[in-house]
Parts: C-alpha cells; sequence; structure tokens
C-alpha cells in the first residue's frame, strides 16, 4: 500500500461534538447526583459507526483547548476516526450537556450548554480541499447547518466541492428549531443542503415540515424532482420507505425492540446502516435493512454510540435475524 491509498478515507463528515453527561439516576435533572461522561453530536456518531463496520472515517470540527475538548480527542483515538484536520481553538470552549435518564422507552431531557462554543466557529475557514479531497463520500446534517451562519457556509461550500469533484453525499435533516431565527428560513437553508446531496434521509415527521408533504412517497418525489438520486425516509414503527431517480422503491420492516431504554441517536444509527451498506455496493433495500437494524439497536442502551455494532457483530447478529425470519416463515 502506498502512502497515498494509505491516506484516503471513505467519509468524511463535519459538525459539532460535545462533552455529555449522562444521569445515572431517573428523575428531574436538577436532582441527580451522579452522572457518566459521554462523547455526543450526530455527525461524531455516524463518523465512530462507520469506523467500527471497518470504513475509514474522517471528523472535521472546532474544539476548545480544555478537558472536554481532550476527552472527545482520546474518544476519537480510541474509535479509529481520524482528526487530522480538527481544529484546537485556545479562545473558545467545548460544548457540553445533561441528558436525564429514562425508564420506559420516552425521549430523555437534554439541557444544552453550546453558546459560544468552538464549534460554533466553524466557517470556510476550516474547508481544506486536500483533507476533503481524500474522501469518497461525504456525510451532512442538519445540526451542524444550524449552528451559526458560518458552520452553514461551511456545510454548503464542502457539497458544492464535493460535488464538483464527483464525490458522493448523504444529508440527514436531523432538525433542530430551536437554533433556527424562524422555521421558514430552516426550511429553505436545510433544502438546498438536500439537493445538493445525492442520498437524502429524513423522518417522517421532518418530512412533513420540510416539503409540506405527509406520505413518504410524496415526500421522496419532492427530492427527486430536484435531481436527488434516492430518498430514504425513516417511519418509526413501520420501519422506512426509500425511493430512487431509477424508481426503485419499496418499505422495510422495522426491527421489532423488546426494551427501548434510550431514543437519542436511532437516526445516526440508521444512517450509518445506509451509508455503510450502500458505499459497499449494497442494494438500497439491504442499505435500508442494515438502516433499520442499527437504529434498532442504538435505542436499546444508553448514550449515543454505545449501540453502534462492529462489523463482526453486525454480521452475526444480522444473520441470526435472518435465520429466525426463515423458520418463521417455514
Amino acid at each position: 500500500m502506498n502512502i497515498q491509498d494509505k491516506n484516503k478515507l471513505d467519509v468524511v463528515t463535519l459538525g459539532e461534538a460535545m462533552m455529555m453527561f449522562v444521569a445515572t439516576e431517573s428523575g428531574e435533572l436538577h436532582n441527580v447526583e451522579h452522572f457518566i461522561r459521554r462523547a455526543a453530536g450526530a455527525e461524531l456518531n455516524v463518523a465512530i459507526g462507520l469506523s467500527r463496520l471497518g470504513l475509514k472515517s474522517g471528523w472535521v470540527s472546532r474544539l476548545g483547548n480544555d478537558s472536554f475538548g481532550r476527552f472527545i480527542l482520546a474518544t476519537l483515538d480510541n474509535e479509529n476516526v481520524n482528526h487530522e484536520a480538527v481544529t484546537i481553538d485556545s479562545h473558545l470552549p467545548t460544548g457540553f450537556q445533561l441528558k436525564s435518564k429514562t425508564e420506559n422507552g420516552t425521549d430523555p431531557m437534554v439541557e444544552y450548554f453550546r453558546k459560544g462554543s468552538a464549534a460554533s466557529h466553524l466557517s470556510i475557514a476550516d474547508f481544506d480541499e486536500n483533507y476533503f479531497g481524500r474522501a469518497r463520500h461525504l456525510h451532512l446534517s442538519g445540526v451542524a447547518a444550524a449552528l451559526s451562519p458560518t458552520s452553514y457556509e461551511l456545510s454548503a461550500h464542502a457539497a458544492h466541492w464535493m460535488r464538483t469533484q464527483g464525490k458522493t453525499i448523504s444529508f440527514d435533516p436531523n432538525l433542530r428549531p430551536t437554533l433556527w431565527n424562524s422555521e421558514q428560513i430552516m426550511v429553505s437553508q436545510l433544502n438546498k443542503l438536500a439537493f445538493a446531496a445525492d442520498w437524502v434521509l429524513p423522518g417522517l415527521k421532518e418530512g412533513l415540515i420540510l416539503t409540506g408533504h405527509s406520505q413518504p412517497e410524496a415526500i421522496a418525489d419532492f427530492y427527486l424532482n430536484e435531481g436527488v438520486k434516492a430518498v430514504i425516509i425513516k417511519t418509526g414503527e413501520h420501519g422506512a420507505y426509500y425511493k430512487t431517480s431509477s424508481n426503485q422503491q419499496g418499505v422495510v420492516p422495522a426491527v421489532y425492540v423488546n426494551n427501548v431504554v434510550d431514543t437519542v441517536g436511532a437516526g445516526d444509527g440508521f444512517a450509518v446502516g445506509v451509508i455503510s451498506a450502500l458505499l459497499e455496493g449494497e442494494s438500497f433495500h439491504d442499505a435500508v435493512c442494515r438502516g433499520n437494524f442499527i437504529g434498532a439497536r442504538a435505542i436499546q442502551v444508553i448514550g449515543d454510540s454505545e449501540g453502534l455494532p462492529t462489523k463482526e457483530a453486525l454480521r452475526y447478529e444480522m444473520a441470526q435475524i435472518q435465520t429466525k425470519t426463515k423458520a418463521i416463515s417455514a
């Protein structure tokens, strides 16, 4: 293997990472005495998940020169995620969040402390075409786009440049309405990013907000008519629907989960499954099957990335499901 091949990346993504403190006991956050620490961030979760599946992933961001930032860098090292393009800011802090513990499958309560963070100052100045050029795929999400106007500009610039280089692009809307000045601005700006992508991965409720349509096929057509190659829509307990520009379409049933522990990170897990499978040359149907499986796996554990499997675990567990399905069918 020559040096050029060694430096290649399968996927590069960009966005915010935060130190996350997860309550170890249920109840209101102000009453909790003990927390466990984790690294959190939508794009970070995807980079970690892809790395665990054997893909070379890189993550671009800004971190404070503080203990939170150093913890996140150590996490990236442990997960074999490339962070050569991460800038350490000596003047601005790394953001953090507090997350409650839930025991009945409901969404946890999360309080964010990110205003003025290093990541919110991401800008086109953080774009290194030599680094992005090493990757064959770019993954973007609406979280990085919502952080600040300059962070949005970086996402848009990266998408445009990667498109000119013939790279593929995926986009997860990951709506964060509270970070935008208005819903109208959010819809307009995020749809511009979606139109630049090859694969768009909204949830059903997100699709309604972004397109005005409530039916999966209508949401898909909205983006396909703008040149997107495939739209995969998460439909909750019903699984997922997909449609491509070549008119392939289908519904993939959800993976049954007996005990929902923490719903945060399900969408990131879904993205990991879909992106990894498509980059490996799998069909859209099989990619959505993998997305459903990893998304279901993610909600059975506490934490954003704990449920993301290794390649070996994924192969074994999906084979087990297929064996059970065949036995039931017989």
